[in-house]
């Protein structure tokens, strides 16, 4: 059974594994290959202490006690922009893609982003083996692409595709 929850320090661990293998399987998620347990630990702790000060809400998925899906809902912008949310870090384990999980984290992060009163999401997918058509079918409109924006996980270029959705 697949249950979602807001993570907390306690889930750690299970973030820097899932991370660390979404690297390591070329997901194109800021860092590149080998992605050390130190350097995945550091970036959880800080996104949970940022979530901790509600700048933030990081999501998982889990089927039975195991970490399958995350989603980061950043929170955190200028005040004229209050109306705004963006996600981040969206990743799903190799073995749980196409199932519908990341859809059931997206669409709570966009429940949890309407309750916030935040109803303009922004965010952007690697060109090379992104996400980009999970995105289109959960609603979210193509804006354009910047070629040549990031590093994949293991060298050479990617651009990246900037996604918007005006939530209702």
């Amino acid at each position: 059974m697949i249950t979602l929850r807001i993570l907390t320090h306690q889930d750690v661990p299970a973030l820097c594994s899932l991370l660390i293998n979404t690297v390591a399987d070329g997901g194109s998620v800021s860092f590149m290959h080998p992605l050390s347990e130190n350097d995945a630990k550091s970036f959880w702790e800080k996104s949970l202490d940022l979530s901790a000060q509600g700048k933030r809400v990081v999501l998982g998925a889990f089927n039975d006690n195991t970490l399958i899906s995350t989603v980061t809902l950043l929170l955190d912008f200028p005040p004229n922009q209050p109306h705004r949310a963006e996600i981040g870090k969206m990743m799903t384990a190799t073995s749980f893609r196409g199932k519908g999980i990341a859809g059931m984290l997206l669409k709570e992060a966009e429940k949890i982003a309407r309750d916030k009163g935040r109803w303009h999401i922004v965010l952007d997918t690697a060109e090379d083996e992104g996400a980009a058509g999970f995105y289109e079918k959960m609603g979210y409109q193509r804006i354009g692409v910047i070629p040549e924006f990031a590093l994949k996980p293991y060298g050479g270029l990617t651009g990246t595709i900037l996604f918007y959705k005006k939530l209702t």
